[in-house]
């Protein structure tokens, strides 16, 4: 799946999905004249409302008491609320009705966060070390603030304050949904299949291994817009702006090199499989403009994944931030075609928005792709020959959904599976001929491969046969002509 970057629009974009630089620079403008006119007509109504300068915190002003109508006490509570893991500290703050609310952010986290109140009330998105604070105004009635990053708030990320004294009206903090966008349709088959026709597909062939066995990659982390179907949009985070990111290829004892660019408009990481370290420095979040060094040695052989480590890692993998690894093991058969597959999930929230984190942690997806996009290998099928030997390396990415590799018409003859053989027939030693597979089953985070020569030409689906996720997406069609006829 190759993303392009999204068009110049005019509506105000989600965290994460902030858009080109001319988009930034014309809301900018925007927000300018909006807090300015907001700003006028707070103090025409009461210049005590003029708020003092510092320049060197972000600020947001509430223009209205929240909750119910109440008589101010003309106190103020003031308050420093901090970030612990993904969980405000304290999550729970109570207020004297009547009084005005002055809350001090500073996230102690380490990723970007803000602390809203609904659509106008809050902060901007600040960087780990950075302050900000919300002028809440006069609390009349319970209220809830949370951060509006995606999926931080499914993760936890609440604040409840609490309203206390006489007249209170009883408590109805955290009792409302997220104030979101309509979510996207989602597309029929058909109209995932007609994309997937007019889509350039995904390499699925593995590339052939060099000599080399210090391998340097750099991976750009890039956010941009992707069309999923006619009218249908989802933001994607990536690595070098396609999902799954690059494919690597080695052998047990290479050395990868990494170089991770975070080029997008929040935190981001990386976590490879296919290395033992302390995650404590490589897989760190790091911050819009760093980069990192991430430098492993491939000691075993496997299908293994690599994706963005940053909480909350459902929402990082499922909007396009993960990719596959193999590492062959010694004495690895020859074949004649060889074949990457990696299966993930989408989830689709607003349309252009990136995933829906309460859909992710429900599990039920709407749309299975095989590298990125579903049905893409029905309408661009993958090649071989009558007779050729055939290699599948599979990845489950995951976030959640189990995978049961199957390919219709067509049995196993070899399957390797998170470092062993079950099955060893084809050209290796064992029992060729008399024993096979069905399916390659795998869970989130697994792989594998599984190896098959087709005595006839003719369409062979491959899918997964949880037959819902197949229907889904989770499908695609191996087209195997006479022997020498290309």
């Amino acid at each position: 799946m190759t993303t392009t970057p999204p068009e110049p629009t005019a509506r105000r974009p989600l965290p994460g999905q902030e858009g080109t630089p001319v988009q930034r620079a014309a809301l900018a403008v925007m927000g300018v004249v909006a807090v300015v006119a907001l700003s006028v007509a707070a103090v025409l109504a009461d210049p005590g409302l003029v708020p003092a300068t510092d320049p060197g915190a972000a600020s947001s002003s509430g223009a209205a008491s929240p909750g119910a109508p109440v008589a101010p006490t003309g106190r103020t509570t003031e308050v420093t609320v901090t970030v612990d893991g993904m969980a405000f500290t304290p999550a729970r703050i109570e207020v004297p009705r009547g009084d005005a609310l002055l809350i001090t952010f500073t996230n102690t986290g380490d990723q970007r966060h803000d602390l809203v109140f609904g659509d106008a009330l809050g902060t901007p998105a600040i960087a780990p070390g950075a302050s900000a604070t919300v002028d809440v105004g006069v609390v009349g009635a319970d209220l809830e603030g949370w951060c509006s990053l995606p999926g931080h708030r499914q993760m936890g990320m609440t604040l409840q304050v609490v309203a206390t004294g006489a007249g209170a009206p009883p408590s109805t903090a955290g009792a409302h949904d997220d104030p979101a966008l309509p979510a996207s349709p989602v597309p029929s088959a058909a109209e995932l299949q007609a994309a997937a026709a007019s889509a350039t597909p995904h390499p699925a062939e593995l590339p052939p291994l060099d000599d080399a066995t210090v391998r340097r990659y750099t991976f750009t982390v890039t956010e941009a817009v992707q069309e999923v179907a006619p009218g249908v949009t989802r933001v994607v985070w990536t690595y070098n702006g396609s999902s799954p990111g690059p494919l690597l290829h080695g052998r047990v004892g290479d050395t990868f090199e990494i170089t991770l660019v975070n080029e997008g408009t929040m935190g981001h990481s990386i976590d490879f499989h296919a290395g033992e370290l302390a995650p404590d420095e490589p897989m760190r979040t790091i911050e819009p403009g760093a980069r990192l060094q991430y430098t492993f040695t491939a000691d075993r052989a496997g299908v293994w994944m690599y994706h963005c480590s940053t909480m909350p890692m459902s929402q990082h993998i499922a909007n396009g931030m993960f990719g596959a690894v193999v590492i062959e093991p010694a004495n690895l058969d020859p074949v004649d075609r060889q074949f990457v597959l990696v299966q993930s999930e989408q989830y689709l929230g607003a349309d252009g928005g990136p995933t829906d984190a309460t859909k992710a942690a429900a599990a039920i997806p709407d749309i299975v792709t095989f590298n990125g996009r579903a049905f893409q290998y029905d309408a661009h099928p993958l090649t071989a020959a009558v007779g050729d030997r055939v290699r599948f390396w599979v990845l489950d990415a995951g976030p959640n959904a189990a995978l049961s590799f199957h390919v219709v018409g067509g049995q196993f003859d070899t399957v390797w599976t998170e470092g062993a053989y079950s099955v060893r027939g084809g050209t290796g030693a064992g029992t060729a001929g008399t024993t096979g597979a069905q399916t390659l089953p795998l869970l989130a985070a697994q792989g594998g491969f599984v190896e098959l020569a087709l005595r006839e030409a003719g369409h062979y689906p491959f899918v997964n046969h949880q037959m819902s996720l197949a229907e889904k997406g989770a499908h695609g069609v191996l087209l195997v002509e006479p022997a020498g006829a290309s």
